[in-house]
């Protein structure tokens, strides 16, 4: 909280997410002018993401204000290379540093976190070229540690999984066209709809790889069939389960699909 007043006020990039929601709550009760905490919106943000980040912002009263990124206007970020989250962040913290200029917040901050040094994660020296504020690692604080302040803190979302942008759902070198975007949301919607959570549907071609955690396996295997018709609807030729469970950074791993079981 002092690190945070010392600073204020901040302009805080927000996504919804644990991380940066207890940042912007920590920045909002550390005392002095208000922080000013910002939505990216993209392409990239699933509309069921960001309608929650802005209900989420409302009931613990620090808000929100949305600005729109047109990521899929740069033909570098839509050859998906493998420095795409650079490309991302680049733009993004750029945008965001100019908007505090603008507004005369002293700076530009996010909810990076030690665990995430440990990450692959090219975004953070974009965000280090223009100056973005790393308040939790600055400060020695990891993930379990935002975990447990958040908990603290009487906040419902301690222990929610993290999120990822849609991006990660496609293997680098293939192009991001709002039309896969739009196919990757539209069938993780449908997993949700079934009480899947955290789920992930990776994107090879027209194959859909679900990743569930994997106690949810045998219930995901159970409801195929409805699985398969509802997946198909959406444009998918095949639809593949993978056997090794939901895991972060799983499109890093450059791996086949050897280990999966198919449904058709």
């Amino acid at each position: 909280m002092k690190y945070l007043a010392s600073r204020a006020p901040l302009l805080i990039s927000y996504s919804g997410g644990l991380d940066s929601s207890l940042l912007c709550y920590l920045a909002y009760h550390a005392g002095g002018k208000k922080p000013l905490c910002v939505l990216v919106q993209s392409p990239l943000l699933p509309g069921e993401a960001a309608s929650a980040a802005i209900r989420r912002a409302e009931e613990l009263g620090y808000g929100c204000e949305v600005t729109w990124i047109p990521l899929l206007e740069n033909p570098r970020f839509r050859d998906n290379p493998k420095d795409r989250c650079y490309i991302c962040k680049k733009t993004t913290a750029q945008a965001l540093v100019e908007m505090a200029s603008k507004r005369g917040y002293a700076g530009v901050a996010d909810g990076v976190n030690t665990s995430d040094l440990s990450e692959f994660r090219p975004g953070l020296a974009a965000c280090e070229e223009e100056g973005i504020l790393h308040p939790f690692v600055e400060c020695g604080i990891s993930k379990d540690d935002i975990r447990s302040i958040a908990r603290q803190c009487g906040l419902s979302f301690w222990n929610e999984p993290s999120g990822t942008c849609l991006a990660t759902r496609i293997p680098y070198g293939d192009e991001i066209t709002p039309h896969t975007l739009e196919k990757i949301e539209s069938a993780e919607n449908c997993l949700h709809g079934l009480g899947f959570s955290p789920v992930r549907v990776r994107i090879i071609h027209d194959t859909a790889v679900i990743e569930v955690i994997p106690g949810d396996l045998s219930r995901l295997i159970s409801r195929k069939d409805m699985i398969n018709q509802c997946l198909r609807e959406f444009g998918f030729l095949r639809i593949l389960v993978d056997l090794e469970g939901y895991r972060f950074g799983s499109m890093d791993e450059h791996r086949n699909t050897k280990g999966r079981v198919r449904w058709w």
